[in-house]
């Protein structure tokens, strides 16, 4: 199983999401819910183009909840680097 890093910024936007959205006070649960088909399958997820090159994404708990991340093959380590909200123009699957 991989190791599943989450980076301070990504926390951070979680928690913004929570707050700005309201989301159910179960919502980091069901964020470490979804990072656990990390571990299990690191290299899970759609890759990703242009500036997020290089990343890849999987849903949240929610269809527009976009958790991005890295995976390094050699730490068997996944590095989770944002969570957005996919119905944002700056999200990273945002055609622009």
């Amino acid at each position: 199983m991989a190791n599943v890093i989450v980076a301070p910024a990504a926390a951070d936007d979680l928690e913004l999401l929570i707050h700005k959205l309201e989301l159910p006070l179960d919502t980091r649960l069901r964020v470490r819910a979804r990072l656990t088909q990390l571990a299990e399958f690191p290299e899970s997820g759609e890759p990703l183009a242009g500036r997020w090159q290089g990343f890849r994404y999987i849903l949240g708990p929610w269809r527009w909840m976009l958790i991005l991340f890295a995976y390094d093959a050699e730490a068997d380590q996944v590095s989770v680097v944002t969570i957005q909200d996919s119905r944002t123009a700056r999200a990273a699957t945002s055609q622009r």
